[in-house]
């Protein structure tokens, strides 16, 4: 009796490489789906405790997830599943109410039902004012101009204290505001550098809690601006290593 003969598939070199970059990218997206992301900062809205070049994990637990845990912000459902709500002080990372498709990283001001007022330049929440106490001078350095701006500590009404930046007196606008009533689910952002942050008293207005992406957490990363590709000493000069895994506060 003649011995039957299998077919066998024929493997490919390559086929092991397209499996393994498959299998990274599917792995790099959950990552970044249900633990962690990594962000840059791009402004200097939340000076002196996070500045430009800084690179920060986010968690993308800490609050549950909503179609923006997602990439490009699919609709798989709406508002928010498992994890907390934020607490006040926390630095978190969301979509700009206005364009969903940008990120914005401010820190927690109201919670639902808070009312919130910016009056001389200082904060109340719910009528009462926000301790605010002068520390020292930060130096600012930015275009290569160095400028010294005021720096404080502020003692929410939960006790955390932040730290602060705060220039400008008298009749800016920042200074004096209405007074908001965050709406339930949502919350009233604003930047740590008070004077040069487009946050809730602007355009950005109440942030959906389905628009939270996660906290901050670490910086993992931070680099001056400084190097220049075609001069490799600068690309170490140009480290700020004194910042690298620093917790965010």
């Amino acid at each position: 009796m003649a011995e039957k003969k299998t077919e066998q598939k024929k493997h490919y070199p390559w086929d092991d490489s397209i499996r393994t970059v498959i299998f990274a990218v599917l792995l790099a997206i959950t990552v970044r789906s249900f633990a962690y992301e990594p962000f840059n900062i791009p402004s200097g809205s939340m000076k002196s405790n996070l500045l430009i070049g800084d690179y920060l994990f986010v968690s993308k637990f800490s609050y549950g997830y909503s179609r923006y845990s997602f990439p490009f912000g699919l609709p798989f459902f709406s508002g928010r599943i498992l994890g907390e709500e934020p607490k006040r002080g926390d630095v978190v990372v969301f979509r700009f109410p206005p364009n969903p498709r940008i990120d914005y990283i401010k820190r927690v001001i109201g919670l639902p039902g808070d009312h919130v007022q910016v009056k001389e330049g200082i904060v109340y929440i719910n009528g009462k004012e926000i301790p605010r106490h002068y520390i020292d001078d930060f130096a600012d350095k930015e275009n290569n101009i160095v400028k010294s701006i005021p720096r404080y500590i502020e003692t929410l009404p939960e006790g955390k204290v932040i730290t602060i930046l705060k220039e400008k007196e008298g009749s800016y606008a920042a200074n004096n505001t209405q007074e908001y009533i965050v709406p339930e689910g949502h919350y009233f952002m604003m930047g740590d550098n008070r004077d040069n942050s487009k946050d809730s008293r602007f355009d950005v207005g109440f942030v959906p809690a389905e628009n939270l992406v996660g906290r901050a957490e670490i910086i993992w990363f931070s680099t001056d601006g400084s190097a220049n590709y075609l001069n490799p000493a600068s690309w170490f000069s140009a480290l700020r290593t004194n910042r690298f895994f620093k917790l965010v506060k």
